[in-house]
């Protein structure tokens, strides 16, 4: 495996091509627009140009990492990709329509992965022409820093094929986890009910969000508080996990808090809008409530 493509410019596809280039491998990064795949490979070299400032990333590498990151906008470009790793919206519709436009184009050889964070890995594969060859490949934010790769097979999933992404994983430094294709898979699973369940405290009034992130903390020992991690997440994102939780499984206890709807509906995603459970827009984040 020596090309990997990724569509979806954004966040997670950035962060993806970012580790991919730096461990190696020739990466080509789409997205609907010119002016989005180049903004992304902008972001990559500001990364990269603050790892070697950390201590984190070897400058020399820098360069020849940027140099194996190929720009497109036309899906045929995908026809040279060992792996192809879908990291648009987590949308199910919008990931098929992908799905049957990429197909087409591939070698019988290539293989496909969805960097869903709790879609239906089956159902996915079901939208390809190699059910066999696909994988749920479920990184975390932000990709460069977070040590962790979700590994999810669809039922035809071959074990060559899980055994070929636990590779790639392996090369990109991060650590595999194996999942079963059950709704948000494992780490959604238990922390997207945690920050949804936050979010009903500060809607029902039981805490302010400075009081309720502290209280995690500080009484959880956890590194960042849920109302901070759910503004980091995306509250859109969160958003959708939920109601694939509560739609897979008929389970109320996965409702989406009301507050969280609301703020979707306005637009206020998070750190990525500048506004969530916190403003971005100035130097420090400050509560919104």
């Amino acid at each position: 495996m020596q090309t990997i493509g990724v569509i979806g410019a954004g966040l997670m596809g950035n962060g993806i091509a970012h580790v991919a280039a730096l461990a190696g491998y020739d990466v080509i990064l789409s997205d609907v627009a010119l002016d989005r795949v180049e903004a992304a490979k902008a972001t990559i070299a500001a990364n990269l140009a603050r790892g070697v400032k950390k201590g984190t990333v070897d400058a020399a590498a820098v360069e020849p990492a940027l140099a194996r990151i190929a720009l497109t906008t036309d899906t045929a470009a995908f026809a040279a990709a060992d792996l192809v790793i879908e990291a648009a919206t987590e949308n199910e519709g919008v990931k098929a329509k992908i799905f049957a436009g990429l197909c087409p184009h591939l070698a019988p050889h290539t293989l496909i992965a969805t960097n869903t964070s709790s879609i239906s890995i089956t159902r996915l594969a079901a939208a390809t022409d190699r059910p066999d060859r696909f994988t749920g490949v479920h990184f975390f934010n932000p990709v460069p820093l977070m040590a962790l790769v979700e590994i999810i097979r669809g039922l035809a999933t071959s074990d060559a094929t899980a055994t070929a992404m636990h590779g790639f994983a392996t090369k990109l430094g991060k650590t595999a986890i194996e999942a079963a294709d059950a709704p948000a898979f494992i780490v959604n699973r238990v922390l997207c009910p945690m920050l949804n369940e936050a979010i009903f405290a500060l809607g029902e009034g039981v805490g302010s969000v400075v009081d309720i992130d502290t209280g995690l903390k500080l009484g959880a020992n956890h590194p960042m508080g849920p109302l901070t991690l759910a503004d980091f997440v995306g509250l859109d994102t969160l958003l959708s996990i939920m109601r694939v939780m509560q739609e897979a499984t008929g389970d109320p206890k996965y409702r989406p808090a009301p507050l969280l709807v609301k703020y979707v509906e306005a637009g206020w995603l998070g750190k990525k809008t500048k506004r969530g459970f916190y403003d971005y827009s100035g130097a420090e984040p400050v509560p919104t409530r």
